[in-house]
């Protein structure tokens, strides 16, 4: 059995934010509070320790009291350019500061996630004796919607992460089904909605 004290929960906050104008996407409000700090409330309660992945305002992203991690490619340095290489640099970095056996992911802009999110995913780990846990909602369209970005991974995987990127590659679910995977289904699929523009932001709000 996995215990939640054995779970590093990580924030994917170090994205370029394209579709909100390059922005940071994690430190725009809703209602009054970052996105970021809304999932990061959201995800901490579940996991035993926690990380917030950034590559910008790393000083703002600190002040929401946990590690702040940045990509391994310039990411928070002065005077050097930051590449955006997404989550799974995000994840790499992750598991280079986690202290846990386990980590589980998050985006920064999804301040709605299950709060039974990393526990389903704990225990179809176990049930199934996998290495990764993924969960899968359905489209209205009901087309499978694999929601990779929230996986459970070992931090034993780092190894075999490094050098996915290493040879280039960047799809997360590409280089989980290079592992033991369990998908996981969840039948809330707005838990699981990003919020990507200002626009939805705003949406969100008005409800």
């Amino acid at each position: 059995m996995i215990e939640r004290s054995h779970i590093t929960g990580l924030i994917l906050a170090g994205g370029r934010g394209s579709r909100m104008g390059g922005i940071d996407k994690g430190l725009q409000p809703l209602n009054g509070v970052p996105m970021a700090l809304h999932t990061l409330h959201r995800l901490a309660p579940q996991t035993g320790a926690q990380l917030i992945n950034a590559n910008r305002n790393l000083d703002t992203y600190a002040a929401f009291g946990v590690p702040v991690v940045s990509d391994d490619t310039g990411g928070g340095e002065a005077g050097t350019e930051v590449r955006f290489d997404g989550p799974l640099a995000g994840l790499l970095a992750g598991l280079a500061r986690c202290e846990t056996a386990w980590l589980v992911m998050s985006p920064c802009d999804t301040p709605f996630l299950p709060v039974d999110l990393v526990a389903r995913l704990a225990q179809a780990v176990d049930a199934a004796q996998a290495e990764i846990a993924m969960p899968v909602t359905i489209r209205d369209d009901g087309r499978r919607q694999p929601q990779p970005t929230f996986c459970l991974v070992p931090a034993s995987a780092r190894g075999s992460l490094c050098d996915y990127l290493d040879r280039g590659g960047r799809k997360v679910e590409t280089w989980m089904a290079s592992h033991r995977l369990v998908e996981v289904p969840f039948d809330d699929a707005a838990a699981f909605a990003n919020i990507n523009t200002l626009d939805e932001l705003r949406a969100h709000e008005a409800r």
